[in-house]
């Protein structure tokens, strides 16, 4: 990008932003202006795509709504956006999961999520040792 756009935007990018990435099931809290009252609608779904950088940065969050699937575009760095939350992590190996739009049912929403790895690696070795002779 031209130094000086990036030089003009920085300004406007958020910089408290909750770290997530494609696969992650997010809520967006989004702001909703009805006349003149405002208030905050939640959005939550898995994110199928992460495109663009700097200002110009948007994610798609898909989620399934009565039995159609039903995408929207957010701006990652929009005012509009209050908050984003991740409710569970991924851990997928494709930059876009464009393929969950082909799926029904749990399978449209079954991404791979990460296992707390300490806690299995200790669960581990106590299943496989041996029990102790009992006492006569």
């Amino acid at each position: 990008m031209n130094p000086i756009i990036s030089e003009i935007t920085a300004d406007q990018v958020k910089k408290d932003i909750t770290p997530f990435k494609v696969g992650d099931g997010v809520r967006v809290h989004t702001k909703v202006r009805e006349g003149d009252k405002e208030r905050v609608q939640v959005y939550s779904g898995i994110v199928i795509a992460r495109k663009g950088h700097g200002i110009h940065e948007s994610f798609t969050v898909r989620r399934i709504s009565y039995g159609e699937g039903v995408e929207r575009v957010f701006p990652v760095n929009s005012p509009n956006i209050e908050k984003i939350e991740v409710e569970r992590e991924s851990e997928n190996m494709r930059a876009r999961l464009y393929y969950l739009r082909h799926r029904t049912g749990k399978a449209a929403v079954a991404v791979k999520t990460r296992e707390n790895r300490t806690a299995t690696a200790a669960a581990t070795p106590a299943a496989a040792a041996p029990a102790a002779p009992a006492a006569s």
